[in-house]
C-alpha cells in the first residue's frame, strides 16, 4: 500500500519522487525567490498543494507559514493539513484551492502585465464594483484576525490573492513572510511589490506595524478598485477620503490600526 500524503511524518528520498509515489503530480510551480518549490498533487481522490524547501531561506519561510497557519484559521486561507520532514528539508501540505492568482511576475511580465485584458488582474478589476468590494471585505476580515493574533503583513500584494471567477470566491495565499510584530527592520528593504509597500518598508531601522499594513491594504483598494489611482477609485468621495488617509506617505497621518481603517472604510461604504 502506498504511504499517505497526510500521514507520513518523514521521508528519506527526494520530495518529487515521494509525491509521485503517493499520487499524481499535476502541477509544478517554479522555484520562488524564497527558495521554495510547490506542487499540485492528486492523492487518494483529493487534490493538495505541497510547498517544499531545503534552502535555509526557504526553510525559514515555511516555518513562519507553519506558525501562522497553526494559529489562524479562516475560510480565505488554505488549511494546513500536515508537515513532512525529509533528510534536508520540510514540506507543508495544504488544501488545493480553486481559482487564479491575480498576478504572477513570470506569467504576466511584458505583454502589458496587469493591463493585459486576458490577465486575472485585469479581469478581476473589470468585475462589477460590488463583487470587488465583497472580495476586499474578505481580505480585510482576514487581516483584522491576523492583526488580533499579532501578525504583521509582509510581502502582501495582488500575487497573494486568488479568485475563483466561476464561484466568486476569494482566497489569500503565500503569507510566508508575515511576522509577529511590531518589529524593527534590520535590512534595507523588505520583500514586496512597490505598488503595495509603505515608504518605511524601504528604510532600515523603521518600525513595521499595523500602521504599515494600513498603507498596504489601502493600496490594495487603489490597485483593484481604482486601477492604480485614488482619483479613479470607483465609489463615493467618502471612500476616496478614507483611502487617501490610508496611503498617506506620512505614517502619522494614517489610521492607527487595521481595525480602525476597516471601520472607517465600512462607514464610508455605507454612505455610497
Amino acid at each position: 500500500m502506498s504511504p499517505s500524503l497526510i500521514e507520513t511524518p518523514s521521508i528519506e528520498c527526494e520530495i518529487e519522487n515521494y509525491l509521485k509515489q503517493v499520487g499524481d503530480v499535476f502541477r509544478k510551480f517554479r522555484w520562488q525567490d524564497s527558495g521554495c518549490i510547490s506542487y499540485g498533487v492528486k492523492s487518494e481522490g483529493e487534490r493538495w498543494f505541497v510547498k517544499y524547501s531545503k534552502q535555509p531561506e526557504g526553510l525559514e519561510s515555511l516555518r513562519r507559514a507553519e506558525a501562522l497557519h497553526s494559529q489562524v484559521q479562516h475560510p480565505a486561507l488554505a488549511k494546513l493539513h500536515h508537515v513532512i520532514t525529509s533528510l534536508d528539508g520540510i514540506a507543508l501540505v495544504f488544501d488545493w484551492l480553486p481559482g487564479e492568482v491575480l498576478y504572477d511576475y513570470v506569467t504576466h511580465r511584458g505583454q502589458q502585465g496587469r493591463n493585459n485584458p486576458g490577465s486575472p488582474h485585469y479581469r478581476f478589476r473589470s468585475l462589477p464594483e460590488e463583487k470587488i468590494l465583497t472580495a476586499l471585505d474578505i481580505i480585510f476580515e482576514l487581516h483584522i484576525l491576523l492583526a488580533e493574533k499579532g501578525f504583521i503583513a509582509v510581502d502582501f500584494y495582488d500575487g497573494c490573492i486568488m479568485y475563483d471567477f466561476e464561484k466568486e470566491r476569494t482566497f489569500v495565499v503565500d503569507l510566508d513572510e508575515y511576522q509577529l510584530g511590531p518589529f524593527t527592520m534590520e535590512v534595507d528593504r523588505l520583500p514586496g511589490s512597490r505598488r503595495f509597500m509603505a515608504p518605511e518598508e524601504c528604510v532600515k531601522g523603521s518600525e513595521i506595524d499595523q500602521v504599515t499594513n494600513v498603507f498596504t491594504l489601502g493600496r490594495t483598494v487603489v490597485e483593484l478598485l481604482g486601477s492604480g489611482s485614488v482619483e479613479r477609485l470607483r465609489g463615493s468621495e467618502a471612500m476616496k477620503a478614507v483611502i487617501r488617509r490610508a496611503v498617506d506617505p506620512n505614517r502619522a497621518q494614517r489610521y492607527p490600526s487595521v481595525g480602525a481603517f476597516v471601520e472607517a472604510w465600512n462607514q464610508a461604504k455605507s454612505q455610497n
